[in-house]
Parts: C-alpha cells; sequence; structure tokens
C-alpha cells in the first residue's frame, strides 16, 4: 500500500486544465449520483425560458431575474472536481496507476504531468519492487508517458538501490531498447552518488562506440554529473577524470568528445603528472577549437606550471584560432601569475590583436592586485574577441 500522500493544492488547482480533464475523465466518480441530483435540483430551481414571457404570477419582476440570470457569468463549482482530485491522489496505488492516469498521461498539459510525476514518485518510495516494475513500464510506454515514468523514477528515493541503478545501466546500454530511449535512461543515472569501476567501465566503453550516438552523449555527461557529486562529498574525481579523458580522446563523435574534454571544468580539477600529459594531447592535436580551448582551461590547474607556461607559449605560435589563443593568453595568467608577463608580452608581439589586453593585465598586477579570480573581474573587457558567449 503507498504511504500517506502529500496535499498539493497550489499545483493541482492553479493547472485548470487538470481539473476539467479530470472532471472530464469522471475518475473514480463511478457509481455516485449525487452530481446528478444537484443538477436536477439546479434545473428545477433555474427561472423559465425568457422565449416564453413572464410568469403569471412573477410578472416584470420575474422577467428581471430571468434577464438577470442570463447576463450573469457562468459559476465554476470547483467542489466536484476537487473532491474526484482528491480521491485520486488518495485512492492511487502503484497497481491501478497506469489504469487510472492513462486518459490523463496524452494530455498537453505540462500541469498534468507534472502531478502525475511527482504522485508516482511517492509511490515507489525507496521500493526497489516499485522501481523496477515502472522500469518495466516505461519500455513499453507510448508518448510522453515515458518521459513521466522515468522521470518519476530518477526522482525516487529507490533510484539509488542497487539492483535499480543495476537495471538502470542495464537498459540503457540494450540495443533492443531505441536510440532516444536510451538516452533517457542513462541520463537517469546522473542522480547516482557514487559509480563503481565495473559501471563506469560500461558507460566509458559504451561513449566511445562509434554507434552510441544521443544516448552516447547522455552517457558522458551522467559520468560527469556524478564525477561533481562524489568530489563534492569526497574529494574523489580520478576514476571519472580518466574516463572522461578516454571518451574526449577516443570518441569518434566530435560532440561527444568534447563534453568528456570540457566537463571537468566544473570541479576545476589539480591535474597530476598524467591528467596534464594527456590534456597536453588534446591541446596540441585536437581538430575541435572547443576542444582546445577546454584543453588550456584545464591544464591551467596542472600541478606542473613551469611545463605548462611552456606548452602555452609553444602552442600559441602555431595556434590559428584567435579564441584559442585568447584562452593561451589568459590562462597564462592564471598558471604563473604576474610571473607570466614576459611570454604574455610575447604572444601580444606575435600577434598585435592581444597588445591592448596585454596593457590591462600589465596595469592591473601593477595596481597591486595579483589573484587571477580579482584580476580578471578587474579587466575592463572579458570578451574582446566574442569568444566566450560560447561556454565560459
Amino acid at each position: 500500500m503507498a504511504g500517506t500522500p502529500r496535499r498539493r493544492t497550489p499545483l493541482l488547482m492553479a493547472g485548470l486544465g487538470l481539473v476539467a480533464l479530470l472532471a472530464g475523465v469522471g475518475l473514480l466518480a463511478r457509481g455516485s449520483g449525487e452530481e446528478e441530483r444537484q443538477a436536477e435540483a439546479a434545473r428545477a430551481a433555474a427561472p423559465a425560458d425568457p422565449k416564453q414571457g413572464p410568469s403569471q404570477k412573477g410578472g416584470t419582476a420575474g422577467q428581471a431575474g430571468q434577464e438577470e440570470a442570463i447576463a450573469a457569468p457562468p459559476r465554476f463549482d470547483a467542489t466536484t472536481c476537487w473532491r474526484d482530485l482528491e480521491r485520486f491522489n488518495e485512492g492511487v496505488t502503484i497497481d491501478n496507476f497506469r489504469e487510472w492516469a492513462t486518459p490523463l498521461l496524452s494530455s498537453r498539459d505540462a500541469l498534468v504531468r507534472d502531478y502525475l510525476k511527482e504522485r508516482l514518485t511517492e509511490l515507489i518510495g525507496n521500493d526497489a519492487g516499485r522501481a523496477l516494475q515502472v522500469m518495466d513500464w516505461a519500455r513499453e510506454a507510448q508518448g510522453k508517458s515515458f518521459g513521466v515514468f522515468m522521470m518519476a523514477l530518477r526522482d525516487s528515493e529507490a533510484v539509488h538501490l542497487p539492483q535499480v541503478s543495476a537495471k538502470l545501466l542495464d537498459m540503457g546500454l540494450d540495443t533492443r531498447v531505441e536510440p532516444n530511449r536510451r538516452a533517457g535512461v542513462l541520463s537517469a543515472l546522473d542522480t547516482q552518488k557514487k559509480l563503481e569501476p565495473a559501471a563506469l567501465d560500461r558507460l566509458a566503453n559504451f561513449a566511445r562506440d562509434p554507434a552510441s550516438g544521443e544516448a552516447g552523449w547522455a552517457a558522458t555527461r551522467s559520468i560527469a554529473r556524478v564525477m561533481k557529486r562524489d568530489f563534492k562529498q569526497s574529494g574523489n574525481h580520478t576514476p571519472y577524470l580518466d574516463k572522461l579523458l578516454t571518451i574526449g580522446a577516443e570518441s569518434p563523435d566530435e560532440q561527444i568528445r568534447y563534453l568528456g574534454q570540457m566537463m571537468p571544468m566544473h570541479i576545476a580539477p589539480i591535474l597530476d603528472a598524467q591528467a596534464t600529459e594527456r590534456y597536453a594531447k588534446i591541446l596540441t592535436t585536437e581538430g575541435n577549437e572547443d576542444g582546445r580551448d577546454a584543453a588550456a582551461h584545464n591544464l591551467s590547474l596542472s600541478q606542473d606550471k613551469t611545463k605548462v607556461l611552456e606548452l602555452f607559449a609553444k602552442t600559441f605560435e602555431t595556434e590559428q584560432s584567435v579564441c584559442v589563443r585568447w584562452a593561451l593568453f589568459r590562462f597564462s595568467a592564471r598558471v604563473a601569475g604576474k610571473n607570466a608577463l614576459p611570454v604574455m608580452a610575447n604572444m601580444a608581439l606575435i600577434d598585435p590583436r592581444f597588445q591592448s589586453a596585454y596593457q590591462d593585465f600589465e596595469r592591473i598586477y601593477a595596481s597591486g592586485t595579483l589573484d587571477f579570480v580579482r584580476l580578471w573581474n578587474s579587466l575592463p573587457n572579458q570578451d574582446p574577441y566574442g569568444c566566450l558567449d560560447r561556454h565560459d
């Protein structure tokens, strides 16, 4: 049996589409004659048809009353509709949810779907059996019901149970499931508090598959999001970063590859020697300029500052993209602070477009500002080359 459901008066009453739809469907109203009795009483009390003229007893006063009744706007009595909503909320269970919700799952009203998703999340709770049952529904779901089922599962407590996350992974990698649905299933894995090595291996191998497509992109994003959560809780990022760099170096899909390259920026990891070497290879060999830009960003936090500053200076000479050059230029200051000014001055000689930017950096350092974040916020123009609107 389901736990005691919460009341959602603001959500339910705010969506007139939901109220009207539930009233039209007449869920749970079978066997109740109260509505019919109310309607009959209303008909008996209603004024006569105005075409019949004033009544003998009412005269002019009766006619005026009829006109007033006709002119008055129709009244909406929410009591009946609200009672049906309450009865749905109170009476629905995991066993009858699909039957009762079927007429509503095709609704175009987002409030309807939000309500159903939240109610189903409560019904799932922390019960692995119910979560697995909802996954079975999702396999054969039609239309928008797939999204409702998966989002309800994603928000449930049960999604963290080992047997549930394991089945999510299996379903997401199952080639019999439609590709776009596989992406939706793998996206639900981003709720995990951590990913075990075997799961990480499977997700990374799948993301590198040339045929993985949108599902491979979702797998990569889930790795990155769990990395961020695990890093915040435990400080652990190494296994995730290793897999993201593998995807970023080896995936044949440019968008998936870029996702693997840039997502570590969200935790700003301090790179060890191995990670520094792998990002250095991306910086010098990646064909996508966004990927090279992301590599410069991440390399600026390497432990080996001398090596990275030398790499930036050398790479700047041959780099053709002004946006990647801007990344190499500004992140040189992040790497070595004021000591990077000679390298940055040489960059400005190689590419005169950077003369003004160099003068800004030199002036701010001379004022006594040394912290990179404060320096960055002091720049008169942080985007002189129109590059940062893409991802910074």
